[in-house]
Protein backbone atom coordinates (compact mmCIF):
# COMPACT_ATOMS: atom_id res chain seq x y z
CA UNK A 1 0.00 0.00 0.00
CA UNK A 2 1.49 3.24 -0.71
CA UNK A 3 1.66 6.14 1.38
CA UNK A 4 -0.74 8.80 2.56
CA UNK A 5 0.05 12.11 1.15
CA UNK A 6 -0.41 15.34 2.96
CA UNK A 7 -2.72 17.97 1.96
CA UNK A 8 -0.57 20.89 0.52
CA UNK A 9 -2.26 23.53 1.40
CA UNK A 10 -2.76 21.78 4.75
CA UNK A 11 0.80 21.91 5.18
CA UNK A 12 1.58 25.03 4.06
CA UNK A 13 -0.69 26.29 7.04
CA UNK A 14 -0.87 24.26 9.91
CA UNK A 15 1.79 23.71 12.29
CA UNK A 16 1.64 21.54 15.65
CA UNK A 17 2.16 22.46 18.81
CA UNK A 18 4.30 20.70 21.24
CA UNK A 19 1.36 19.09 22.91
CA UNK A 20 -0.09 17.71 19.76
CA UNK A 21 -2.63 20.54 19.31
CA UNK A 22 -2.81 22.53 15.87
CA UNK A 23 -1.34 25.98 15.59
CA UNK A 24 -2.61 28.48 12.86
CA UNK A 25 -2.93 32.27 11.49
CA UNK A 26 -5.69 34.76 11.40
CA UNK A 27 -7.28 35.63 8.39
CA UNK A 28 -7.75 39.07 6.45
CA UNK A 29 -4.03 40.34 7.30
CA UNK A 30 -2.51 39.81 3.94
CA UNK A 31 -3.83 42.74 1.66
CA UNK A 32 -6.22 46.05 2.00
CA UNK A 33 -4.71 46.93 5.34
CA UNK A 34 -5.49 50.72 4.73
CA UNK A 35 -9.70 50.52 5.74
CA UNK A 36 -8.56 47.88 8.52
CA UNK A 37 -7.67 50.01 12.43
CA UNK A 38 -4.13 49.09 13.52
CA UNK A 39 -6.25 47.64 16.63
CA UNK A 40 -7.94 45.27 14.27
CA UNK A 41 -4.25 44.40 12.94
CA UNK A 42 -2.35 43.90 15.68
CA UNK A 43 -4.99 41.75 16.99
CA UNK A 44 -5.10 39.70 13.55
CA UNK A 45 -1.11 39.21 13.85
CA UNK A 46 -0.76 36.97 17.01
CA UNK A 47 -1.58 32.39 16.08
CA UNK A 48 -3.93 31.12 17.90
CA UNK A 49 -5.17 27.32 17.97
CA UNK A 50 -7.65 25.73 15.66
CA UNK A 51 -11.41 25.09 16.65
CA UNK A 52 -11.96 21.54 18.07
CA UNK A 53 -14.39 20.77 15.52
CA UNK A 54 -12.19 21.74 12.62
CA UNK A 55 -9.32 19.56 14.40
CA UNK A 56 -10.13 16.39 12.79
CA UNK A 57 -10.63 17.55 9.34
CA UNK A 58 -7.38 19.38 9.67
CA UNK A 59 -5.25 16.37 11.15
CA UNK A 60 -6.91 13.73 8.35
CA UNK A 61 -5.52 16.25 5.85
CA UNK A 62 -1.99 16.44 7.53
CA UNK A 63 -1.89 12.87 7.82
CA UNK A 64 -1.59 12.50 11.64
Amino acid sequence: MPKMKTKSSAKKRFKLTGTGKIKRKHAFKSHILTKKTTVQKRRLTHATLVHESDEKSIRQQLVL
